[in-house]
């Protein structure tokens, strides 16, 4: 068994290097209304973090900013721009919504207290944060079967890694994809923001 072990770790680096490749070979997605007005609307029941029992379609009006997280990725320190951006736009209209996930390299082990206490504790979140949620493969969750399989054109496709960002406009509507190394106060997530934005 032992004599197997460094292979094991040799592969689950290799994998761990190959996804982060994966995730950094995608690029930003933002498409015009009529475009998003293809896709389906995001109205998905879901549960916060505390258990409680919700439906997104609660929030259509606001601006959404989907993310799936984790707490021991190396994007993990997003989590500050991410409440950065929520503080700064909350009062015109934004809500950042995370969804944490174990999906990628076991980076989110934790149980919902567990998480409650880091995002607290080591960021300060204040932001809405849900049920750990299966963002790929064949067990994804309904919300993120819609997020990868049925928005239109360059808008779908599987998540490659941790802190993929979705932009949800007040209709209900998917805007924008960003990936996981597209920082959340990037120019371009800031431009799609205010672009969609019900106050101006």
């Amino acid at each position: 068994m032992l004599a197997g072990k460094p292979l094991l770790v040799s592969l689950s680096a290799s994998f761990a290097v190959l996804a982060v490749a994966f995730a950094a070979c995608e690029r930003p997605v933002v498409v015009r209304a009529e475009e998003a007005a293809r896709g389906p609307i995001i109205a998905h029941p879901v549960r916060t973090l505390e258990g409680d029992r919700m439906n997104l379609g609660q929030f259509r009006g606001q601006v959404l900013l989907i993310v799936n997280t984790a707490s021991e990725c190396g994007y993990t320190s997003q989590y500050t721009a991410l409440e950065t951006l929520f503080r700064r736009y909350e009062a015109r209209g934004l809500l950042v919504l995370g969804f944490p996930s174990n999906d990628f390299m076991g980076q989110e082990p934790g149980d919902a207290k567990q998480i409650r206490k880091f995002i607290t504790e080591a960021y300060g979140i204040t932001f809405p944060m849900f049920e750990k949620q299966t963002v790929a493969g064949r067990e994804k969750s309904p919300l993120y079967r819609t997020l990868t399989d049925d928005l239109p054109g360059d808008l779908a496709g599987e998540i490659g890694w941790n802190f993929t960002k979705f932009l949800v406009d007040p209709s209900g509507h998917v805007v924008a994809r960003f990936p996981t190394d597209v920082d959340p106060l990037d120019a371009g997530i800031i431009s799609a923001i205010e672009a969609n934005l019900p106050v101006k």
